[in-house]
């Protein structure tokens, strides 16, 4: 018999890409242990268990990250408002530094020379999982399938995963009939590849698995009260059933099925991947989505307008690209990261909100900060606020306008009008 080529710990999710992959591993010398991270997402992991030995895994591993998933990495990305190209709310993205931290003390643990994954080899998430992987253990040595020509000529499409998974006894839910790729966890499901390469093709409506069409969505919606302190969500109480939750876990759950219930925290976009293909997905991000409308909301009562922009312009941007690049696990993240409490530390207050058919519908909200002022804001009353003194504001603000109004005018006398000097370019 054969020597093995070594231990390889393959981050499993019961699919039909890592069932594939797994035995295939099997089947060129290698031990596997098979790894599987709960970051919330509905899985039967006793089946996934059963599933991966019955496949050949030496053994299989199941990690709860979720509270951790949600304190460090999610949390996080509401504060700083996290978005990448104004529509996706980095569910995917969020998911992989835990994951791979998980993978890297697990193999370690377990004796493996090896990690390895499942992303295609034109993703994003090869780029996510080995960029950390490198950059908690450097020396790990990974295995990407999608990568050796060994593998992606053998298995050409999803057809011929489909017929190696059948002829070694893999079952799998995904269909030749329903062919699109999913990943989940308790932050969003995404879906992406067969017939949703094609972004005019409008996703069946049996694809979306976690929220209610808005048409389907109650008539009747539901209040909400979520209370932010240092910009992290700590309470929701829920107007139909009176309870007050504020543990970090209870709270996204209670959100992403009020959430789900109402029709809320579907997109479809077409996304420019790091690698530099454009790719069509689609998401459904519940609580997420109700959060970053709070957060956004509360933050127009309680920040600063300048710690506003800076936070906006700089660690916004940057953070959410090293969320979608795969770079959590460096330098320049850890400093922008190290910048998201300061901008925080105002951010206290309550937002109401209404739940309704697809929409997040801001109702009011309340804080102790003293940004804001009823009296001085007020069109009533002067609130210690006198008018006349805009007049020097306008005018400082006016210097350079006047200048370049002078240059203008000039231009408009040497023949043409005007309005053609002024005109909308």
């Amino acid at each position: 018999m054969a020597s093995s080529k070594g231990k390889v710990l393959l981050a499993y999710s019961g699919g039909l890409d890592t069932s594939t992959i797994l035995a295939w591993l099997i089947d060129e010398g290698y031990d596997v242990v098979a790894f599987m991270a709960d970051v919330g997402q509905e899985e039967d992991f006793e089946v996934a268990r059963s599933k991966a030995l019955k496949c050949g895994a030496k053994d299989f591993i199941l990690e709860d990250q979720k509270r951790e998933f949600i304190t460090e990495l999610i949390y996080p990305a509401v504060q700083a408002n996290a978005i990448y190209e104004d529509v996706y709310l980095l569910g995917t993205s969020l998911a992989r530094p835990v994951i791979a931290r998980g993978m890297i003390d697990a193999a370690a643990k377990h004796g493996c020379q090896y990690v390895a994954h499942g992303c295609t080899g034109k993703g994003n998430d090869q780029v996510r999982f080995e960029l950390a992987f490198y950059g908690l253990k450097p020396d790990i040595k990974v295995i990407a399938p999608w990568r050796d020509p060994a593998f992606y000529n053998r298995f050409a499409g999803r057809s011929a995963l489909l017929e190696y998974a059948e002829s070694k006894g893999i079952p799998v839910t995904q269909t030749k009939s329903k062919p699109w790729s999913t990943d989940e966890n308790l932050f969003h499901i995404s879906y992406e590849a067969g017939i949703l390469e094609d972004p005019n093709t409008t996703p069946p409506a049996d694809m979306w698995k976690l929220t209610n069409s808005p048409e389907t969505a109650p008539d009747q919606g539901e209040k909400v009260q979520i209370t932010f302190t240092k910009g992290v969500p700590t309470s929701v109480k829920v107007a139909s059933t009176g309870k007050e939750h504020t543990d970090a876990v209870d709270i996204f759950f209670t959100l992403n099925n009020l959430a789900r219930l109402h029709g809320i925290g579907r997109c479809d976009i077409v996304e420019n991947r790091f690698i530099g293909v454009k790719s069509r997905g689609c998401y459904e991000t519940p609580a997420g989505t109700i959060l970053r409308a709070a957060h956004i909301d509360l933050e127009g009562l309680t920040l600063d307008r300048e710690v506003r922009r800076v936070r906006d312009q700089i660690v916004t941007t940057k953070f959410s690209e090293q969320l979608y690049y795969g770079m959590f696990f460096t330098p320049e993240c850890k400093y922008v990261r190290s910048c998201i409490p300061g901008s925080q530390a105002t951010v206290n207050g309550t937002v109401s909100l209404k739940l309704y058919k697809g929409n997040t519908i801001v109702e009011g909200r309340v804080s102790q900060e003293q940004l804001y002022d009823e009296k001085f804001s007020s069109m009533d009353e002067l609130g210690g606020f006198k008018p006349e003194e805009t007049t020097g504001f306008i005018e400082v603000n006016a210097i350079r306008i006047k200048r370049y109004g002078v240059g203008q005018a000039e231009k408009g006398k040497g023949g043409s009008s005007l309005k053609a000097a002024y005109a909308l370019e």
